[in-house]
């Protein structure tokens, strides 16, 4: 009878070969058979979709002078959104990095609003204005796309819209302007609600 092949490791410890390790059975604490394919330590966890996309759009360092000097914190802007017609925004501060994304994240999570959309851009042109920052936001026809500076640019990206022109005017603070994205898509009003819609739409029945 053939003796069983055995490999030795670097240390000088026997191991088995793959033809005996394909071979040999895993048992549980039981003494029961485990099946390979659903042991505990190989079945994969599964990972549900997740329903929002966020962003870290600008993570500031600052400062606040106590009576021990400068206490040092950090400040996050994010944006979360589920690429169809909500969007939410988030600032925070916290002692690191982790902690202030987190916390926006879920300030944003609280404060997300529902817009109405005309296809894949905006319904009308519309200003907002948050502070110093005043932006600028036009419907564009399908194929333009994203036209727009950095802080709009990411959080229409967590939107639907795939067509727009932008221009952002006055400050160029990211938490004013994000601020005053939301207001100008808060402030979108679905074409069939314009003035004269309901007159037209009438015209066309008669």
């Amino acid at each position: 009878m053939a003796e069983e092949a055995k490999v030795i490791n670097k240390a000088g410890t026997l191991k088995m070969t793959d033809e005996v390790a394909a071979k040999k059975d895993t048992k549980d604490i039981n003494g029961k058979r485990i099946d390979r394919r659903n042991r505990r330590d190989r079945v994969k966890a599964d990972v549900a979709p997740k329903e929002f996309d966020e962003i870290t759009i600008a993570v500031d360092r600052v400062s606040r002078t106590v009576a021990g000097g400068r206490r040092m914190r950090f400040k996050a802007l994010v944006a979360i959104g589920n690429h169809k017609n909500k969007v939410g925004i988030g600032v925070a501060k916290g002692n690191d990095v982790t902690t202030a994304v987190a916390k926006a994240t879920s300030k944003a999570k609280k404060s997300m609003v529902t817009f109405a959309m005309d296809g894949e851009t905006i319904c009308h042109e519309v200003e907002a204005k948050v502070t110093g920052a005043n932006i600028i936001m036009k419907p564009a026809a399908p194929g333009t796309g994203i036209i727009a500076g950095g802080t709009v640019r990411s959080i229409m990206g967590l939107t639907g819209v795939k067509n727009l022109i932008s221009k952002s005017l006055g400050s160029t603070n990211k938490v004013n302007i994000a601020y005053a994205v939301i207001e100008g898509l808060k402030a979108q009003v679905p074409r069939s609600e314009w003035t004269g819609a309901k007159k037209a739409a009438k015209k066309e029945t008669k």
